[in-house]
């Protein structure tokens, strides 16, 4: 199976944490690779990460050097994360915990309430309708936060909505790294 990485170390500031990789990203390599995808443009508007340029998809192995990593719930690609069976949570979910313990990011974002509400259902068996934000739990000693998929397929956020969320993302990783959350 053809997939995409994980960018994970220790010492992170976010992991960001897709439902699972797109059939286009999965074939070139790179996080949020589909033109369409909101994800890069979002992260460029929002201040999260300023290093004079903006970044694309061709540098997610660098962020790691700034502080970000990168990875899925599910890491079997498909087309739409609407394909994915429950089968497909039920093996990844508690695969990816695993790898969010283990490098425990200050924060951890899902990229997604579908994403979030699965992996807490395959994960510690609970079946809640979170809402986006900061979330009450923890996964380890991470902070979790809950933004809104960057999918072209969810047009209920625009461009500036995502990249407002972001933003608030960047004021919750500065308020968690001053131990003010």
């Amino acid at each position: 199976m053809q997939t995409l990485p994980d960018y994970l170390h220790l010492g992170l500031d976010i992991v960001f944490v897709g439902i699972n990789p797109g059939l286009f990203s999965a074939k070139v390599g790179h996080y949020f690779a589909m033109p369409r995808n909101r994800f890069w443009t979002a992260l460029n508007r929002s201040g999260l990460v300023s290093i004079g340029r903006d970044l694309g998809p061709d540098d997610d192995a660098l962020m790691p050097s700034l502080g970000i990593g990168f990875t899925d719930v599910v890491k079997r690609p498909s087309a739409m994360a609407s394909n994915l069976a429950v089968a497909d949570y039920r093996s990844w979910a508690p695969v990816c915990r695993e790898k969010l313990l283990r490098y425990a990011s200050r924060v951890i974002c899902f990229n997604g309430l579908v994403g979030y509400n699965n992996f807490r259902l395959f994960t510690d068996g609970v079946r809640e309708k979170a809402v986006l934000g900061v979330q009450p739990g923890r996964i380890g000693d991470s902070r979790v936060f809950v933004a809104p998929s960057p999918s072209p397929a969810n047009a209920a956020y625009s461009l500036d909505d995502l990249a407002e969320w972001y933003r608030r993302l960047a004021e919750f990783r500065d308020a968690v790294k001053r131990g003010d959350a």
